[in-house]
């Protein structure tokens, strides 16, 4: 026999197999010899009250054999020599997951990626942490994995109805995740895991007969009969395919510039657009444990997500990272963009998250001349100022949070992990009026609802932009083609249809699964 249960045990109980196998039998009231195993199929914390929580949902066997999950590796077959072939633009987790789908369909995909390849990234990543030079293709957004191969692999998405959520896990697990993803309530890889998982990835389709190609940015279309007839690239080079599934990411402005360009339909969507603050990792697990007494090794560095509803409208956390690092996340060299990540064990004595604002098509107001692209503009707009009240270099402008609040600039700042270093100034420079007074707003209020998180030892770092794509690339809800371009696959974030790695893993499966079909 075997029963489902939910145990919600102390975290160092939690912890040791034979103390839940015990809670378990007096659960069910039968022999602890009865219990010859347990599956674990959820795990996450309870911290609502004094003492925190683990919470265990279990699949136990009752007087018959216990039976490990069943875990089939996914098998792809070789499509070198396919009669179809389908080229995908972009390697983030959309595209990566849309070639995977299509070597499985028996299609051959054509990968093209503008970057470098996760290894040869890092070297660039370097040069811009400690001597602020940036390489426009190849940085914490563009190359081999996309923006979430170095911002952290966090894999939480509520996009149930988008596609197989576990499939996607799975298949990261495949290829070289750890199991844990498949049964924690907010799953997370991490950022030294994540680029050795994207290799491997890579192999696949290369082993299967695919084609991935670095260096290889898109700057051309050329059209026929409402097609896609080919791809070009800045060497030169020209590709074909039956289908283009079109994966680039949130910040590959030339390819909305391109497509609008073509007279190829994009809109402008909503976004937000905020700060990243950072707090000391000790504090928020003393704010959110409640009491340092009740703080065990075998919890893990403590989260958080708030919302609040200020005059503008809701101001809310994103991309929490626990134990984590602020990293410079901008693709020229004139802007200033920041966004999070942490490492797997989340052991890094800060914890940063974005707060950001909503942007709705009132606010774009002022660059309305712009049309489809003018939450492009204003997004920009505010990267380029955040550049110039930094100093340059990728120095980001800060400031104290109760200073922030106040009005004050800071006259000293606190340590921070943002490696290109700190500039004290006032984010009413940096900021539109309304972000700035919502956040303004917003801010005292978080500290009640977390008491000693409206604190002058947290930091304001600017700006946190690139939440989501500030332009939706439309395709037919049904068909899943651009309304205009018959071979046209929008895909994954930059094209407005995805917000994280699980959820563009989706969608390209999802867009994938499509094109075989026709």
């Amino acid at each position: 026999m075997q029963q489902t249960l939910q145990l919600k045990l102390l975290p160092a109980e939690a912890a040791n197999d034979s103390i839940v196998r015990e809670y378990a039998a007096q659960a069910i009231g039968c022999p602890e010899e009865d219990i010859s195993g347990f599956l674990l199929l959820k795990r996450s914390i309870d911290a609502r009250g004094k003492q925190p929580h683990v919470v265990l949902t279990l699949q136990v066997f009752i007087r018959e054999p216990y039976q490990e999950s069943a875990f089939l590796p996914i098998s792809f077959p070789d499509v070198a020599k396919a009669k179809r072939q389908v080229l995908i633009i972009g390697a983030g987790p959309a595209g990566l997951f849309a070639a995977l789908k299509l070597i499985e369909e028996g299609i051959r995909p054509i990968l093209l990626e503008r970057g470098k390849d996760v290894r040869s990234r890092r070297r660039d990543l370097a040069s811009l942490n400690k001597e602020g030079i940036l390489n426009p293709e190849s940085n914490y957004c563009f190359g081999e994995g996309g923006a979430g191969t170095y911002s952290d692999g966090k894999l939480y998405t509520r996009s149930n109805k988008r596609g197989d959520i576990n499939r996607i896990l799975h298949l990261l697990v495949q290829f070289g995740a750890e199991k844990n993803i498949l049964h924690d309530a907010h799953p997370h890889i991490g950022t030294n895991k994540l680029p050795q998982i994207i290799q491997a990835m890579r192999q696949q389709i290369l082993d299967s007969g695919g084609l991935f190609l670095f260096g290889k940015k898109v700057v051309d279309f050329i059209l026929q009969d409402n097609r896609i007839k080919q791809v070009i690239t800045d060497d030169g080079e020209k590709f074909e395919g039956s289908s283009v599934i079109l994966a680039t990411g949130h910040s590959a402005r030339d390819i909305f510039f391109l497509l609008h360009k073509k007279n190829i339909l994009i809109e402008a969507k909503p976004f937000a657009l905020g700060v990243r603050i950072e707090h000391p990792q000790q504090l928020i697990d003393h704010i959110q444990y409640h009491n340092p007494a009740t703080i065990s090794s075998a919890l893990p560095p403590a989260s958080y997500n708030l919302v609040q509803q200020v005059d503008h409208g809701g101001v809310f956390s994103f991309c929490m990272c626990p134990g984590g690092i602020i990293a410079p996340a901008s693709t020229a060299a004139d802007e200033l963009v920041v966004n999070g990540w942490s490492p797997s064990k989340r052991n890094n004595p800060y914890a940063n998250s974005g707060i950001v604002v909503s942007v709705e098509e009132k606010e774009m107001a002022p660059f309305h001349r712009h049309g489809p692209l003018a939450g492009l503009y204003f997004q920009q707009s505010v990267e380029q100022s955040a550049f110039r009240q930094g100093g340059g270099k990728f120095v980001a402008p800060a400031q104290r949070l109760t200073d922030f609040v106040a009005g004050k600039v800071s006259a000293d700042l606190p340590p921070c992990s943002y490696l290109p270093g700190l500039h004290a100034a006032s984010m009413r420079e940096v900021l539109p009026s309304f972000i700035y007074n919502s956040l303004r707003q917003a801010f005292p209020t978080f500290g009640k609802k977390m008491k000693g998180y409206y604190t002058n030892e947290a930091v304001i770092v600017a700006t946190e932009s690139r939440t989501s794509s500030p332009v939706r690339i439309p395709r037919d809800p049904e068909t899943l083609q651009h309304p205009q371009i018959r071979n046209l696959f929008p895909c994954g974030e930059g094209a407005g249809y995805a917000g994280g790695i699980v959820s563009a893993a989706m969608d390209g499966e999802r867009v994938a699964g499509m094109v075989a079909e026709l």
